[in-house]
């Protein structure tokens, strides 16, 4: 059967990413696992690859040797592992990144606006933010992609953070031209920022008086690169989610859907 091959090939390249990053997922001593780790990755990577559109439903298709309780419970001893390779391929990725990079942030809903002020599960690290669709309450995905889309850095903050607050943080290991639209504009950044080794184009409003060049402008124009791949992770790969009812669950789904992302 196809998705049975779709598995097969996931888990193979699960396996050979996890040895030659040399990361360890299973304990040397302790009572086994109803399922292994490289299986859970890869029901994981499966459920955010391959449209599925929940856990329940990824249960159903493959019945795995374990509960499905169990399956969720993995899952959340995992994600940290996901994280862990997910940090370790952007290590790897960065070596070889193109000169011209893009940071930007887009919204991620928790849950509908009229359950906001019921929602608890991720109360504390969410509020309330305005996007272009309008106001949300959940994070926001701060992430750095470069010219050929793959994604060099990332950070969750709460709805209300300034997109030029974690700006430094996030791109502080990584060099090059990094144009930015109009919300990234500040002399303080700017000077922070640029060095000889890299740059910041943040893209002139038009009540401004600065002019771009030709250059400039160019570079602008291609930050629809970074817009793909937020499209792609929010359409292809379960980004946003209501589901989960814990902290671990919601930020699991992310993680997973990063990682997802990198390996396709």
């Amino acid at each position: 059967m196809k998705y049975l091959q779709v598995y097969h090939a996931i888990k193979t390249k699960v396996i050979t990413l996890c040895n030659q990053l040399k990361l360890k997922l299973r304990k040397a001593t302790g009572r086994r696992l109803a399922i292994d780790p490289e299986e859970t990755l890869t029901l994981a990577l499966y459920w955010k690859t391959q449209g599925v559109a929940s856990k329940k439903a990824l249960y159903r298709d493959f019945r795995p040797s374990c509960t499905y309780k169990t399956l969720v419970e993995n899952f959340r001893r995992f994600s940290f592992h996901a994280l862990l390779l997910l940090v370790l391929l952007m290590r790897a990725l960065r070596r070889d990144a193109h000169l011209v990079k893009f940071t930007d942030s887009t919204d991620i809903p928790v849950c509908l606006n009229k359950n906001a002020n019921r929602h608890r599960t991720m109360r504390g690290l969410a509020a309330w933010g305005r996007s272009a669709k309008g106001l949300y309450f959940g994070l926001k995905l701060h992430l750095t992609i470069d010219w050929n889309q793959k994604i060099l850095s990332f950070a969750f903050t709460s709805a209300n953070t300034d997109d030029r607050v974690p700006f430094l943080t996030l791109n502080k290991d990584l060099n090059g031209i990094f144009p930015a639209d109009a919300g990234y504009i500040s002399e303080a950044l700017s000077r922070s920022f640029n060095s000889d080794t890299r740059i910041l184009f943040a893209k002139p409003r038009k009540n401004m008086k600065k002019l771009a060049t030709a250059f400039q402008t160019f570079l602008y124009n291609q930050r629809m690169r970074i817009e793909w791949s937020i499209r792609d992770l929010k359409l292809f790969h379960g980004l946003i989610t209501s589901l989960p009812r814990s902290l671990d669950g919601y930020l699991g789904n992310y993680i997973y859907a990063l990682l997802a992302y990198v390996i396709a």
